[in-house]
């Protein structure tokens, strides 16, 4: 790990997908992560994945991508006795994540306000569906469901199959990555004047962000974005293209890269034709140049056109799948994952992925695999001092 946020410590009291992502951000950067889970069964991601036998272990794959670095211990907020040990915990944190409905924590009498009076400058955030506030605030909220009501969907595939639901949660992890760029830019003010804050993130508006570019299109140029399959509204040609041995992605978005990538593939003329030899042209006559360029790619591989144009400027690039993408030396030098061995119920090492980033030249890397349930509970609350002494930290 970097040290970036070495000497935070933060609660992690979040569930499946969007809230873990987000602490383990945090815990790639150094923080200490200590994962708050309920006594019976802990994060419901312990039981989602591929392999029943690790489900049932309480391991499952969906637990394991996103909880490396961190420590465990189990607590039932519902319990008096073990509500007053949480408190002796957040007497010694920095930040808390949560991603329960609106209002379960107050009605545990754990809301911001009863923490800040044990913890003053604590940054609480809390990751929801749709905030705290509003007419949704209270209505569940799975990714399946932001995405469908943020208008992903909705441009998702192409005019005969959308919508379509994107292949990964995306909306949990937009919820995660900004609940931790709040939660880091929240730490610098209480570090400078002991300040906290309470970050309020809501993953509609976190996806609906992150939906600039074509909701921007509308709300300027009244252009309401439509499902275009693999091509790119703004250029032409500039999308998925069959060769003679798969899929190749070409962004030839700027005039000198269309006339480099018609002399490549043996096509020159096409930059005289009338369709496409100007860029609003070429917009208008896609499938007509999708049809051109797919013919003169069949003379070789996605593999041989993608360095062939890569090389002289044109961004092109291979349609790959996850194991592809894996074994890709880019990927390997980069140190993307990280390997653990001796993981109990693991049949040989585990590996995990890190952030999307290097610090100083070095990858954040966990330092330890994904706890047990409840796996640290002596560790850490042996460490800490008792609640009447312990005076917040600034």
């Amino acid at each position: 790990m970097t040290d970036l946020l070495s000497g935070i410590r933060v609660l992690d009291l979040t569930n499946v997908l969007a809230g873990p992502y987000c602490a383990y951000q945090l815990a790639l950067l150094g923080a200490d992560v200590i994962k708050v889970e309920a006594p019976k069964g802990g994060d419901l991601a312990r039981q989602l994945g591929g392999s029943e036998r690790l489900n049932s272990a309480g391991m499952g794959a969906s637990f394991l991508a996103q909880n490396a670095g961190k420590r465990s211990v189990v607590l039932d907020l519902k319990n008096p006795s073990d509500r007053e040990r949480f408190l002796d915990l957040v007497a010694s944190a920095d930040a808390l994540v949560e991603n329960f409905r609106p209002g379960v924590m107050e009605r545990l009498g754990l809301g911001f306000e009863a923490l800040k009076a044990v913890r003053p400058g604590l940054v609480y955030c809390a990751i929801s569906g749709f905030g705290q506030t509003g007419p949704m605030r209270d209505n569940p909220a799975y990714d399946q469901i932001i995405q469908g009501l943020s208008g992903i969907m909705s441009i998702t595939g192409t005019p005969e199959t959308a919508p379509l639901r994107v292949g990964y949660p995306v909306a949990d992890t937009l919820g995660g990555l900004v609940g931790a760029f709040a939660i880091a830019s929240a730490l610098v003010r209480q570090k400078t004047s002991g300040e906290g804050a309470f970050l309020d993130v809501s993953m509609l508006e976190c996806t609906l962000s992150a939906l600039g570019w074509p909701v921007s299109n509308y709300l300027t140029a009244g252009i309401e974005p439509r499902p275009m399959g693999n091509e790119n509204m703004t250029a032409a040609p500039s999308g998925a293209f069959r060769t003679g041995d798969g899929l190749l992605n070409i962004a030839a978005n700027k005039q000198e890269q269309f006339v480099t990538l018609c002399r490549l593939i043996g096509r020159p003329d096409l930059t005289a034709d009338s369709r496409f030899a100007e860029r609003e042209a070429r917009k208008l006559n896609r499938a007509a140049l999708t049809l051109e360029i797919e013919a003169a790619l069949t003379g070789a591989s996605a593999a041989v056109w993608e360095e062939t144009l890569t090389r002289a400027g044109v961004p092109a690039g291979r349609v790959l799948t996850i194991p592809q993408v894996l074994a890709e030396p880019q990927v390997l030098e980069r140190q993307v994952t990280q390997d653990f061995s001796g993981v109990p119920d693991m049949d040989g090492p585990l590996t995990v992925l890190r952030g999307g980033f290097m610090v100083d030249g070095k990858a954040p890397l966990p330092t330890m695999p994904p706890p047990a349930l409840g796996q640290h509970m002596d560790e850490v609350f042996g460490g800490l001092p008792p609640r009447a002494n312990a005076k917040a930290r600034a």
